[in-house]
């Protein structure tokens, strides 16, 4: 899951100009460009939103070559793939569409319940995927998380059946462990992680990167703005009463207010950069490697713009010895877990 949360900025018009091609990277047998489009908060998790303006956004980034759309059949129990389906018709070879499945919600509600990695639920949920996104196959499809009561080599022999079918075209896990990836790898080749990674979350560096690194395995971060901390914007820091941020415990008063430091040094860097914070924070993860291809979300068609300039931002060793020494305060998780 990625998303770039809204902010109270208003709305400005695309200038319409030709762009140069983005750069690109490989996830498997797949050509995406550097970037993708996180697209969870489109529909759940921070306040309302107008499906309109996220079919708007989806196209926007469609037209600036952001091909790799990233959404997940638990993401508003379906209505996000749906909205997905609608915002690419008559341009599906425009796409590299990327879902998941793995996570059980409360019917009606989407909240989380639990997990299933079993392989006649994975099996289903592919078949509702294809449906929901109007399509008769689907580019790369992630186990959501591992379910510990089933052998990940279980979980991926289903979706390797899914390969066969031509169904799928790579497989990928999400907020996997070393370990898991390792084991999943030796079933069917895995083709990408997908996991939160910022300079607030760091969490993958000792475990699961070497080993994905080892196995050529490309990563896909989500949240690369630490779920719109990092932009800095006012709405951001302190969510409204519909945002699940408000229950995360770096956006408890006082995490918030250490956090907030963090910002402002980012913001101090961005400066002299003629960038934005938001562009900084995606610029850093960028240069993790080139087998890096962050997916930050967002709802507003210029944010798409704003995220995209993050790939002419060079950043010197001085700047990233700076970033790569703050650390957050608060787990990014609280006991409910997360997405």
């Amino acid at each position: 899951m990625s998303t770039l949360p809204e902010d109270t900025t208003p709305d400005r018009p695309t200038d319409g100009a030709e762009h140069s091609p983005l750069p690109t990277a490989r996830i498997g047998s797949l050509t995406v460009p550097r970037m993708g489009l996180g697209r969870m908060g489109m529909t759940m998790a921070y306040g309302r939103r107008d499906p309109e303006q996220g079919v708007a956004t989806i196209r926007h980034a469609l037209d600036r070559g952001v091909s790799l759309l990233d959404t997940a059949d638990m993401y508003a129990n379906g209505r996000n793939e749906k909205l997905v389906g609608r915002a690419i018709t008559g341009r599906r070879e425009d796409a590299v569409l990327a879902t998941k499945a793995g996570i059980l919600t409360v019917p009606g509600i989407g909240l989380p319940r639990g997990l299933s990695g079993r392989p006649e639920h994975i099996r289903a949920r592919a078949e509702r995927s294809l449906k929901n996104l109007g399509t008769d196959h689907i580019d790369l499809y992630y186990l959501h998380r591992v379910d510990p009561k089933v052998p990940v080599e279980e979980s991926v022999g289903a979706m390797a059946q899914l390969v066969e079918r031509g169904l799928v075209r790579e497989i990928g896990l999400s907020e996997a462990s070393g370990a898991d990836l390792r084991r999943a790898h030796t079933t069917h080749p895995i083709a990408a992680l997908e996991t939160e990674w910022s300079i607030l979350t760091r969490d993958i560096e000792a475990d699961a990167l070497p080993v994905a690194r080892e196995l050529g395995v490309t990563v896909v971060p989500y949240s690369p703005i630490s779920r719109g901390m990092l932009s800095g914007d006012a709405a951001a820091m302190r969510p409204g009463l519909l945002d699940f941020r408000r229950v995360l415990p770096r956006w408890s008063p006082k995490n918030r207010e250490h956090n907030a430091g963090i910002v402002e040094r980012i913001r101090e860097i961005a400066e002299a950069h003629d960038a934005t914070p938001a562009q900084i924070a995606i610029a850093w993860v960028l240069a993790r490697g080139e087998d890096v291809v962050p997916i930050p979300g967002t709802s507003r068609p210029h944010r798409i713009d704003e995220n995209l300039g993050a790939l002419d931002v060079r950043l010197g060793a001085e700047d990233l010895a700076v970033l790569d020494a703050l650390r957050a305060a608060g787990a990014r998780y609280g006991r409910t877990g997360g997405v």
